[in-house]
């Protein structure tokens, strides 16, 4: 579904309905798929994270409950959840494969244009020149193989996610503010909640929050501190 697919059909006049969440989140996908990009690996164009971030934030509107816990970081997680999803199927796939995919996505966007609907697997056949078998063939190589864990697929010895490997001492402060943020989130405000999530979650640096929110730098550091001091306190009560 599309983001002005989604605005049609969810479109209501609250600032809470899906299509009002979809609109005024919609530069964090982007964001979050130039961070993840620019972390994980470079062998799948940022348009796809775009799109793949797109689909979950409608998702994420569908779904969201408002309980007291800001719409941002609930969505900023799912967003970068899927994106990351997809890197690891990827990860299990060859380079062909991938270039396999690309390949038949270009046919198929070009095909949904021309007959505006999605093609059959013949016509898909006919455009790439293939005869049907060496077509299905093409198809599965676009496929994850194999059946490794999260764990196994998300090791830190895996090319794709080389590059996040955190300090033991970093990595043990950042997991008990993780702990600290989901029990103590609905006790932020939304902005304190969102740059706190940005930060230590989804790992963007100040001057990244700063765009994604529309301020300086300098205002997400008052902040973010701020948000720490308040979070200490509630850890310490």
């Amino acid at each position: 579904m599309m983001l002005n697919e989604a605005r049609a059909a969810y479109a209501r006049p609250d600032a809470s309905s899906p299509a009002r969440l979809i609109e005024a989140h919609s530069a964090l996908v982007r964001r979050v798929a130039w961070h993840v990009h620019s972390r994980m690996s470079t062998a799948i164009e940022v348009e796809d994270l775009i799109q793949i971030g797109f689909i979950a934030l409608v998702e994420a509107a569908q779904h969201f409950e408002d309980r007291g816990i800001a719409f941002a970081p609930y969505a900023s997680t799912r967003i970068r959840g899927a994106m990351v999803d997809a890197l690891r199927r990827d990860a299990r796939m060859g380079r062909a494969g991938m270039a396999n995919r690309r390949y038949l996505a270009s046919i198929r966007a070009r095909l949904e244009q021309e007959y505006m609907r999605p093609p059959t697997d013949a016509e898909m056949a006919d455009a790439a020149g293939l005869e049907p078998q060496a077509y299905y063939a093409m198809a599965a190589s676009t496929q994850a193989v194999g059946q490794e864990s999260i764990d196994e697929s998300y090791s830190d010895h895996d090319m794709w996610f080389a590059d996040l490997a955190d300090s033991a001492d970093t990595a043990l402060e950042k997991a008990q503010l993780r702990e600290a943020l989901v029990a103590n989130l609905a006790k932020l405000s939304e902005r304190e909640a969102m740059i706190l999530q940005l930060y230590f979650v989804e790992e963007l640096n100040l001057d990244e929050i700063g765009e994604t929110l529309g301020v300086g730098a300098a205002r997400v550091c008052q902040i973010k501190k701020a948000a720490l001091d308040k979070m200490r306190m509630l850890m310490a009560d």
